[in-house]
């Protein structure tokens, strides 16, 4: 008779364990997502960012008077990953992971490029990476 609670102890000993590993395994993944969701969400919004940022810039060149002349930079890439940025049809169109963004600008002259770039304005016209 003995012998035979120690068995059934161990028994609930190793279904209680199993609970608690199910347990605990359970919560890390809930958490997994919702990191994953948030720095999805981040690479969002930085990649707007630097899709307004340009935006921004062209804008601000349009506008200047004649001689405006400044330098400014976008990112390499964003949290390690690559992304696209172009200038078509006077729309700034940013993306990455099958997420887009696009903006209306004035129009411009040349192209944009990941890293150093440089902006002006002559004779009425914005020319980037002149």
């Amino acid at each position: 008779m003995r012998c035979k609670r120690r068995a059934q102890g161990a028994l609930e000993f190793m279904i209680l364990i199993a609970a608690l590993l199910f347990f605990f395994v359970v919560i890390f993944v809930i958490i997994q997502e919702n990191i994953s969701k948030k720095n999805v969400e981040k690479e969002k919004m930085l990649l707007q960012n630097v899709a307004l940022g340009v935006r921004d810039e062209i804008n601000l060149a349009a506008e200047s008077s004649e001689g405006y002349f400044r330098e400014f930079a976008t990112p390499s890439s964003i949290f390690g990953r690559e992304y696209e940025i172009e200038i078509t049809n006077s729309l700034i169109y940013a993306s990455m992971n099958g997420i887009g963004f696009s903006y209306r600008i004035y129009t411009v002259n040349g192209e944009i490029e990941k890293g150093e770039n440089n902006i002006s304005k002559e004779n009425g016209q914005v020319y980037l990476n002149k």
